[in-house]
C-alpha cells in the first residue's frame, strides 16, 4: 500500500536521524515545500568542517548530567536536526553575510555557520 505524504516523509526523517553524531538522542528533520518536494534533510550533528564528534566524546553537553530538553544548549557542539535542516535549505546563502545588532549567542553563531554565513555586528 503508498504511504500518505506525511508517513512518506517521517520515514524519511527517521532514515536521516541515523546519522545522527549525538550520545543521547537521534533525530532528523525533513524540509518539503508546498508541492511536497524534498528542500532538504538534517540530522543532530556538528555543523560542516567542525571535526569534533559528539560521539567520540568532544561534547560538554553530553559528558555532563544535564537531562534532554532542560536548557545548557550553548555547551553542545551540535545543532539539531531543525537546525542542520535550515541551515542546509539555505545552500544558496553560503558566502553570504548576516547583519546582527549584537553578537549572535552560541546555538545561533553555530546555525550561521552551519548555513554558509558570515555573523557582523557591531564592535
Amino acid at each position: 500500500m503508498r504511504p500518505t505524504w506525511d508517513a512518506y516523509f517521517l520515514s524519511i526523517a527517521i532514515a536521516v536521524s541515523a546519522r545522527a553524531d549525538c550520545q543521547r538522542r537521534r533525530h532528523g528533520a525533513v524540509i518539503v515545500d508546498r508541492h511536497n518536494r524534498v528542500i532538504a534533510t538534517g540530522y543532530n550533528g556538528t555543523p560542516p568542517g567542525d571535526e569534533r564528534s559528539c560521539i567520540a566524546g568532544d561534547c560538554p553537553r553530553a559528558r555532563s548530567d544535564v537531562e534532554h530538553n532542560t536548557g545548557g544548549y550553548d555547551d553542545c557542539i551540535a545543532l539539531h536536526a531543525e537546525q542542520n535542516a535550515v541551515a542546509n535549505a539555505a545552500r544558496d546563502m553560503r558566502g553570504g553575510r548576516i547583519f546582527v545588532t549584537g553578537e549572535p549567542c552560541g546555538m545561533c553563531s553555530k546555525l550561521v555557520a552551519a548555513a554558509g554565513l558570515t555573523a557582523v555586528w557591531p564592535s
